[in-house]
């Protein structure tokens, strides 16, 4: 049977990938085949992959919100956009729950020009650069270009001192972020330049996949029991982990919620940090 992918591209559909990622969600075996098996059967040549994932959240939200969540997990990233702010205060939760000091958004002067840097961070007395890449679209990927003129940014920003973390302090390192993923030549070139790259489903296994599973660091898009408009709400409110959520519920009353909703909210967040998956 031939599905349609979000990039276009025509590819046999493989029931063991949609078992996997159903799994990764964190739902019981028995339940993973149940939706598997009902979706096999709804399945016909040229369906999209948008399709069947549509039907396979619908079908996990039923069982458990936190299952659906799970595997709603690249939207819900798309969600911090649309200009890429809140990725960029995303990324520096990641890193900061890696016992980095984190700061987003500073200006620092180079050799020719000022830069905006996306987000700075610190370990074992290292600093580096991260420029974060935002993609709406889901098909969009950062090419070669993008390495190409971060670099520049970094050559002249390195080699000065800055005051960021405290006074004196060089950039020695540098990230590329994107919530998508790079190309090959992009990747090649990052690699030869000694740049660091995070996407979607790169390095194999330390990317924004693997960094959300293994430290249940989850946005508070992901979340099935809020709206869009509620999500941008307290994403206002600089909440963004769910994590955030379990010991801030004030945060879900300042945005108008009922004392039942805040409860289910409550409830879907504890269950999304408890990390319990079958993978």
């Amino acid at each position: 049977m031939k599905i349609i992918k979000h990039s276009g591209d025509i590819v046999d559909f493989e029931p063991e990938k949609l078992r996997k990622s159903l799994l990764k969600s964190g739902a019981n075996p028995k339940i993973v085949e149940d939706i598997v098996s009902k979706i096999c059967k709804e399945i016909y040549e040229g369906i999209s992959t948008k399709h069947i994932y549509k039907r396979a959240f619908g079908l996990l939200k039923k069982e458990a919100n936190s299952h659906a969540a799970r595997y709603n997990l690249r939207a819900a990233i798309q969600l911090l956009g649309p200009a890429g702010f809140f990725f960029e205060k995303y990324i520096a939760k990641l890193f900061s729950a890696e016992k980095y000091e984190t700061k987003n958004n500073i200006i620092l002067q180079g050799k020719c020009v000022s830069h905006e840097i996306d987000v700075l961070v610190k370990k074992n007395n290292a600093i580096a650069m991260m420029e974060c890449k935002f993609h709406v679209s889901r098909e969009a990927a950062s090419d070669v270009k993008v390495p190409l003129y971060v670099l520049s940014r970094f050559n002249d920003l390195k080699g000065r001192e800055h005051t960021i973390f405290s006074k004196k302090e060089m950039i020695s390192k540098c990230w590329i972020v994107t919530n998508n993923r790079f190309t090959a030549d992009a990747i090649d070139f990052a690699k030869c330049s000694g740049m660091n790259l995070l996407s979607w489903d790169y390095p194999k296994n330390d990317n924004l996949k693997t960094k959300n599973d293994i430290d249940c660091l989850y946005p508070i898009t992901c979340l099935t029991t809020l709206t869009i408009a509620e999500k941008d709400k307290l994403l206002i409110l600089d909440v963004i982990l769910v994590k955030e959520l379990i010991n801030n519920s004030d945060s879900l009353e300042k945005i108008g919620l009922s004392l039942p909703r805040i409860k289910n909210v409550l409830k879907e967040a504890r269950e999304l940090s408890r990390c319990v998956l079958n993978i």
